[in-house]
């Protein structure tokens, strides 16, 4: 039976990466998987680990080539937060952290409303409200 589920991005930089997530509002605990070739973000109340890992690390344990996100997508990672001004904080948290917002907040398909931004090593994300249906 499957316990947890977690994801693994590679980065070139995991203390870089670790403080951009922190500044956007990520947890970032002290682990003993901290080290300079990987390091642990933690995302929302259920508690979803990002295990970063220095490029060639990641290389070695998929024993695959990485995506040049500059010209293609991997994976887009999505969250919720808790209200409209909520995406809009996380928009503005990741152009302060050195992010780009792709997709700015704005309604999407009538019932979320959301923005979309790469992290410093290009890997998509979005921040999402869900409006409550009545």
């Amino acid at each position: 039976m499957t316990k947890e589920l977690w994801l693994n991005l590679p980065v070139a930089d995991v203390a870089k990466a670790r403080a951009f997530f922190k500044a956007i509002g990520f947890d970032t605990p002290d682990t003993p998987g901290n080290t300079a070739n990987s390091g642990v973000v933690i995302v929302g109340t259920k508690k979803v680990a990002v295990m970063l890992f220095e490029n060639q690390a990641f290389k070695n344990v998929t024993q695959n080539g990485l995506v040049d996100t500059a010209t293609a997508s991997e994976i887009m990672i999505s969250f919720d937060v808790n209200s409209r001004e909520a995406v809009g904080e996380v928009a503005q948290n990741v152009t302060a952290a050195g992010g780009h917002v792709f997709a700015p907040p704005a309604e999407i398909q009538g019932w979320m409303y959301g923005c979309a931004f790469t992290d410093l090593d290009g890997h998509r994300w979005n921040a999402l409200y869900m409006e409550p249906k009545n």
